[in-house]
């Protein structure tokens, strides 16, 4: 069973700073890519970023340079820093673990349970 435990989230004014970390725990032998998405109230769940284990970063338009990605492969944990952070970014932030290999010819994808993250103006 893998587990994804997300920490970090929690309230910050406009403009302030937040980093989430993702551990992946759990009977893991490699992870293809790690990421984070997140869901407003009333909006679809959306990518924001994703890392693979090789390092490639994927960023959603929507975070113009503001946040930054990076994993740590030997610890299965994925963070992501989140500067100049606006109301609208205002979501729950899921972390995502995708082809996760925890057999041989056996992969899955797993997400987190979910941190809230609250910007105030």
């Amino acid at each position: 069973q893998v587990q994804l435990v997300e920490s970090g989230g929690g309230l910050v004014q406009a403009g302030g700073s937040l980093r989430l970390s993702c551990a992946a725990s759990g009977s893991i032998f490699s992870i293809n890519a790690m990421g984070w998405r997140r869901q407003a109230p009333g909006k679809q769940r959306e990518l924001v970023a994703a890392i693979t284990s090789g390092g490639s970063t994927n960023y959603a338009d929507f975070v113009e340079g503001r946040f930054t990605i990076s994993r740590d492969n030997a610890k299965n944990t994925v963070y992501l820093q989140m500067n100049r952070l606006k109301p609208e970014d205002t979501a729950v932030y899921y972390c995502t673990a995708d082809g996760v290999v925890v057999a041989p010819h056996e992969m899955y994808d797993y997400w987190g349970q979910g941190t809230q993250v609250t910007v105030s103006s």
